[in-house]
């Protein structure tokens, strides 16, 4: 474990969730019923937006009716028919070896509830061991389904914990997982992690911020927040 980064000390992750529940309300439960639809879907959500997720997830479901026959489907066909999700080839790959693995786990099932049974670090460590699944993928799949605590990291979560400074740059996607699942409450991790991704998307994105709200006002030093200020004062 790299610990070169350490977290932030003067930044209390639960006033920045309060802060945030304040702009955004409390946000809604929205958990699975389907583990591996979850895994599946998650996958296919890599490095893209959400609009094409869930287009890919609806063409690669009127295709292929049962988990059987994604991981029996010729690998260009099943490409082609989520290719709106981006990175085809890789995704279809990993969709089929994460079935696969999952068969040969459960004699020829198609579930995750073997995972049940696991602590959250082995079922993490389970979903981790396959091939192109990350510790993103592994924690999605694990809030929302099983409701373990483990914060899951993606691009919004990412850049709103070290403009915050909840983290400190630089620190790895991997590294910042391991830093916020130290760092946020148990209790806390899947409404942050869903409250970071809203506030990612409709003020705190990547380019052109718009840092005129409670939260980037309270909590936030990057480069639009500074010009804020600054024009302000």
């Amino acid at each position: 474990m790299d610990n070169s980064v350490a977290p932030s000390t003067d930044v209390d992750p639960i006033a920045l969730h309060e802060a945030l529940v304040d702009v955004h309300g409390v946000p809604a439960e929205a958990h699975s019923e389907d583990g591996v639809r979850q895994l599946l879907t998650t996958i296919l959500s890599q490095n893209v937006a959400d609009a094409q997720t869930a287009q890919a997830a609806r063409e690669l479901y009127a295709a292929y009716p049962t988990n059987d026959a994604i991981r029996t489907a010729g690998h260009e066909q099943l490409a082609e028919t989520i290719a709106v999700a981006g990175l085809k080839n890789q995704k279809a790959a990993r969709i089929q070896r994460s079935l696969e693995r999952i068969r040969e786990q459960t004699g020829g099932e198609y579930t995750l509830e073997f995972l049940e049974a696991m602590s959250t670090e082995s079922a993490h460590g389970w979903l981790t061991d396959i091939k192109g699944i990350g510790p993103k993928t592994a924690s999605v799949v694990l809030n929302f389904h099983f409701r373990r605590p483990t914060m899951a990291v993606d691009t919004h979560v990412d850049r709103l914990a070290k403009r915050y400074g909840l983290v400190e740059e630089p620190a790895s996607n991997e590294r910042v997982h391991e830093l916020l699942n130290e760092l946020v409450p148990d209790e806390l991790k899947y409404p942050l992690h869903v409250l970071l991704i809203q506030h990612g998307k409709q003020y705190c994105s990547a380019r052109s911020p718009d840092c005129a709200n409670p939260v980037c006002e309270q909590f936030c030093d990057c480069e639009g927040c500074r010009s804020e200020a600054a024009a302000e004062s």
